[in-house]
């Protein structure tokens, strides 16, 4: 069955070749690798060009220039497969991430699969071999909702999924918040225990490791609520309609 990786890239060059090798050989030639890339202040959009010379598998497409979560909305729009991972440009694959999160989708048979990650710094020295003890994660709406746990560098999920999470709403805090809770809602995630990436960290980062403020944390949950609220009412006018 083939996949889709979507990649959200901005200001990338020093990182965007060397994950891109690492994605490369796990992928086959029905995949596919969508680079969305946003306005950059560095050659991002032309290494991206020339990878995707040497491999037809990559298409690379303008991002919307509005952020991490319009640029992976317009990547995710663009994709075609029934399973998509996603992607940061900046991390590195673990040679065997595809075939485990291909096996997780069959054994479990869940919307999304999320896996763990070791946290390098930015010459990919170790900083903590588990993201999964990092942020304590793990299933549950409620505790997802009230904390987000899920990373969207280590998650792959199915068309169905797509379908439910798309558009993305205004006023969202994450991307990968919005599809973990929608996964749990109409169906179920899957968590590997297994670190299938290098996970780096550095200043440059597009997701802050650090907490925003009370004020803010609860601003943005409350949006979320109403946004998850919307969501499930235009879900049923679809599926009334038949669009679902």
């Amino acid at each position: 069955m083939p996949l889709s990786v979507a990649l959200a890239a901005k200001d990338g060059s020093a990182y965007l070749e060397e994950q891109v090798a690492s994605i490369l050989p796990q992928l086959h030639a029905d995949d596919e690798l969508i680079i969305s890339v946003d306005p950059s202040s560095d050659n991002t959009r032309e290494l991206a060009e020339r990878l995707a010379t040497d491999a037809p598998c990559i298409r690379v497409i303008d991002g919307p220039g509005q952020g991490v979560i319009r640029n992976f909305e317009h990547a995710l729009e663009t994709t075609r497969n029934e399973r998509i991972f996603l992607c940061d440009h900046d991390d590195i694959w673990m040679p065997n991430k595809v075939a485990e999160v291909l096996r997780a989708f069959v054994e479990s048979n869940a919307l999304l699969v999320i896996h763990d990650a070791q946290v390098v710094d930015q010459e990919l020295a170790p900083v903590a071999p588990s993201y999964f003890k990092l942020r304590k994660s793990g299933p549950g709406y409620r505790k997802n909702l009230l904390k987000n746990t899920y990373i969207g560098a280590c998650m792959a999920f199915t068309r169905q999924l797509k379908r439910l999470a798309l558009p993305f709403p205004v006023g969202i805090p994450m991307h990968d918040q919005w599809l973990g809770l929608l996964a749990e809602k109409h169906g179920s995630v899957c968590f590997l225990d297994e670190a299938l990436i290098q996970y780096r960290r550095h200043g440059a980062n597009a997701t802050s490791s650090t907490h925003a403020d009370l004020a803010q944390m609860l601003v943005w949950r409350k949006d979320l609520i109403r946004a998850l609220s919307q969501r499930e009412k235009e879900l049923k006018e679809r599926e009334r309609n038949g669009k679902l």
